[in-house]
């Protein structure tokens, strides 16, 4: 009889084991069938020269060679809104079959918290597949200004270029000024990081808030000759937005540093996710679940390429990827943030 027993339950626990087993090479299968002879198409919410543009494109040359069949994949623009257009579309109209990414807002999360009747999606029902790369956004100012940190935007405007309300562009000034007392005039409508350093550039404006690692592949003479307040370059980071020092301006001030409440600094920190989301790609929330650990297993494989590192680093751009489940954690922490901080957040940057 004991020996009838440790059977059934060996076999049981083989069965147990295999289930995960089976079901992988079951989904294995249908992601073949799904891809054979098809493209996948990745939708991005920002014009094609920034970092949002090269990075789907980098995806776009390496991923498909990890994912089952090896599917074509293509780069979609569809800018507007600081991306929020996008990512409106992609939860609510973009086909749920497989074949449509999104590379979400950086700021996708503190939208949804401080803009819940402009977002139309919860950011934590996305499935997200994993991070190529995080950075914090530096608030950048052209030295020609007469400003060279941050205080000296409470006496002295600064004209910043803005790609919408969704964007850190917008949301970090307005963040700043309502919080810190600084005077940054937001010009909002370009599309893009590339349109907006233009703009810098050409003096329309005088700065912007945007990825460090934008502005520095972007315009790297611009911060030759000392960024500090007693150097000789062209601009000069005055403030950053994170939850710990980007490497290469480690002694720019964290802007959540510069809070003095314990509530203000949780409002800085849901505007710091963007440096935890990043450059992502996510499924609408309606695409097959079976397919989740398929794409995520393709991504993770893809990071990891000596060749995909290569290139981008060609490009200007930075791997230090997160997995898909970490990310899918962490936004749904932040989802979550106190009900007095998403009220204070959206009366102190939106006025409601």
């Amino acid at each position: 009889m004991q020996t009838i027993v440790k059977f059934f339950g060996l076999a049981f626990a083989i069965c147990v084991a295999s289930g995960p087993i089976s079901e992988a090479f079951a989904s294995a299968k249908k992601a073949k069938s799904l891809y054979r002879g098809r493209t996948i198409t990745i939708l991005v919410g920002y014009g094609s020269g920034g970092t949002y543009g090269r990075t789907s494109l980098l995806l776009a040359e390496h991923m498909g060679k990890y994912v089952p069949r090896k599917p074509n994949i293509v780069v979609q623009h569809m800018p507007g809104a600081g991306g929020l257009k996008a990512a409106n579309y992609a939860a609510n109209v973009m086909p749920a079959n497989g074949l449509n990414l999104l590379m979400p807002p950086e700021m996708s999360v503190a939208s949804a918290v401080l803009r819940p009747t402009k977002v139309k999606f919860k950011p934590q029902d996305f499935h997200w597949l994993g991070r190529v790369f995080g950075q914090n956004n530096a608030v950048v100012i052209r030295r020609d200004s007469g400003v060279t940190n941050w205080g000296q935007m409470k006496t002295k405007q600064v004209i910043m270029a803005s790609s919408g309300k969704g964007s850190p562009t917008f949301l970090i000034p307005r963040l700043m000024n309502s919080l810190l007392g600084t005077k940054m005039k937001i010009v909002t409508g370009y599309k893009g990081s590339k349109r907006m350093q233009l703009s810098v550039e050409q003096k329309e404006t005088q700065g912007g808030a945007m990825g460090w690692v934008a502005w520095e592949s972007g315009r790297p003479h611009w911060f030759k000759d000392g960024i500090g307040p007693n150097g000789k370059s062209i601009a000069l980071p005055v403030a950053q937005s994170g939850y710990t020092p980007q490497k290469g301006i480690e002694k720019v001030p964290m802007i959540r540093d510069l809070m003095k409440t314990e509530t203000d600094k949780q409002i800085a920190d849901l505007l710091g996710s963007a440096s935890i989301i990043g450059r992502s790609l996510v499924l609408p929330p309606a695409a097959p679940q079976w397919l989740v650990p398929v794409l995520r297993k393709s991504f993770n494989k893809v990071v990891k390429d000596k060749k995909f590192y290569k290139d981008a680093y060609k490009r200007g751009l930075e791997v230090n990827p997160i997995s898909g489940p970490k990310i899918a954690k962490i936004v749904s922490d932040l989802m979550a943030a106190p009900k007095a901080v998403q009220e204070r957040g959206r009366k102190m940057i939106f006025g409601k």
